[in-house]
């Protein structure tokens, strides 16, 4: 039977984390575009006209305005609730695993990071430097006081110097590198993506962001977030670009190519289609916040896999 003291910090929590979307969403918005996140309030897109506070409820707002502004009937992005309610749940799910602990204030913080830079980048292909360098300087702070559960500094320091760091610097230390490992793991991939494709495959938001990510959740976490983010980018992409192929999407370009010459139209159409860039940081991005929120309830259920997510 669950508490009802639970219960009712359970929806504190939802409804906390709602608002706290709400200025995620003026983030992901006004960052990009190198607009204040303080003023102006919040405005329509569209007509500029100034929301007023009741229809400035999260996630409700957008029900029973229909998601429509209410001056203009300019269609309002399903986003704005969308983003709302992840933090929502997102807050309530930090809460159900870490309780009240400084654990608990890291995780809700590295969600509202994570949920900026995958949303900004699936928007915009974009992973603002604004949210990613603060992110990692955080992070690393963080991880001094709530270390990520691998203790792979201590490990280290006691085998090379057999000495044992306090669990302040031993958290620091896993953070940092994480981090190195994280970003010079993507920099790597990317140097020799351009070296054989002679294109670029990813940029150095993708980087920077990773070396957030690891300042956050150490080495492990780190590796199974690049692996995870990696693998599902995979097979979304390969999925998108069949997709793509298949609805005959740029049909008529590639009968003009072949009709010059140039390949055989099946060819040109997969070309054409492979060409499709989806952003690697929203995949990242997923995969980290599966790996903080889904890893501890795996290892609960399976001890087999404490080894890797415990």
């Amino acid at each position: 039977m669950v508490n009802g003291t639970v219960v009712i910090a359970g929806i504190f929590f939802f409804l906390f984390g709602i608002v706290i979307g709400s200025f995620l969403n003026v983030c992901i918005t006004r960052i990009p575009e190198e607009i204040s996140i303080i003023s102006p309030g919040s405005r329509c897109p569209q007509c500029g006209t100034p929301i007023k506070p009741y229809d400035n409820v999260p996630v409700f707002a957008w029900m029973w305005l229909k998601g429509k502004c209410r001056t203009c009937g300019a269609p309002i992005s399903v986003m704005y609730p969308l983003v709302e309610l992840a933090t929502g749940l997102l807050f309530v799910a930090a809460f159900l695993e870490y309780g009240l602990t400084q654990a608990t204030v890291k995780w809700l913080f590295f969600a509202c990071l994570i949920l900026i830079l995958t949303v900004t980048d699936l928007r915009v292909r974009l992973l603002p430097d604004l949210v990613t360098w603060p992110g990692f300087a955080a992070g690393l702070l963080f991880s001094a006081f709530v270390p990520p559960n691998t203790g792979f500094a201590a490990n280290l320091s006691w085998r090379l110097l057999h000495q044992r760091l306090q669990e302040n610097a031993a958290g620091f230390l896993d953070g940092l590198l994480g981090a190195a490992f994280g970003s010079f793991l993507l920099w790597g991939l990317a140097v020799v993506y351009k070296a054989v494709r002679k294109r670029e495959g990813m940029g150095m938001g993708d980087v920077k962001m990773m070396a957030m990510v690891g300042a956050f959740v150490g080495l492990r976490g780190t590796f199974w977030t690049i692996l995870l983010g990696s693998l599902l980018g995979s097979v979304i992409g390969l999925s998108v670009v069949a997709g793509l192929y298949l609805g005959g999407w740029k049909k008529r370009l590639a009968e003009r190519a072949s009709r010059r010459g140039l390949g055989k139209e099946s060819a040109l159409r997969w070309t054409i289609a492979s060409q499709c860039q989806l952003p690697l940081g929203t995949f990242l991005g997923i995969g980290a916040l599966t790996i903080v929120y889904g890893g501890p309830l795996l290892a609960k259920n399976w001890p087999s896999l404490r080894e890797i997510f415990g």
